[in-house]
């Protein structure tokens, strides 16, 4: 018996001492809070409403800082985008989140299919060389959240 009590204390003490360096580590390293999103578009028709949507995130966290954002760009969404036929609202609001870090990413395949290039796209945009969708899982496997609106 007094083996079995001996054994146990030292076991709790171990366990005491895990316990206790784990709750150190967790107030030394709190957990960011900062999200990661990446929006998914591939419908013209919502090109306004998803830009509106990717501003309004930004400005209901308090800013670029407080969030990380990706769009993901493919099929006939990515007309509008092209320099030649970019209104001013899209292209300003282009330039605006490409200046506040969000990664705005153009499908390789429909940027094949479109017979554009990088150049021929809004400054700012960085090609999804492997497709968009390929993009979206990639992002979706280091933790962002997808969204579709």
């Amino acid at each position: 018996m007094n083996r079995r009590n001996i054994l146990w204390s030292a076991v709790s003490t171990l366990g005491a001492a895990l316990g206790a360096s784990s709750a150190k580590a967790a107030i030394e390293a709190p957990p960011s809070n900062k999200l990661k999103v990446v929006y998914h578009l591939s419908d013209a028709e919502k090109v306004n409403f998803v830009l509106g949507n990717i501003q309004n995130h930004i400005d209901g966290v308090g800013g670029p800082a407080n969030v990380t954002i990706a769009l993901v760009i493919h099929g006939p969404a990515l007309k509008p985008f092209h320099s030649a036929r970019a209104n001013p609202d899209i292209s300003k609001r282009v330039s605006e989140f490409s200046k506040d870090g969000v990664e705005l990413a153009a499908c390789g395949n429909t940027m094949k299919a479109q017979n554009v290039t990088l150049t021929d796209l809004l400054p700012g945009f960085v090609s999804a060389e492997k497709g968009g969708v390929v993009r979206l899982a990639e992002l979706q496997s280091q933790g962002y959240l997808y969204l579709r609106p």
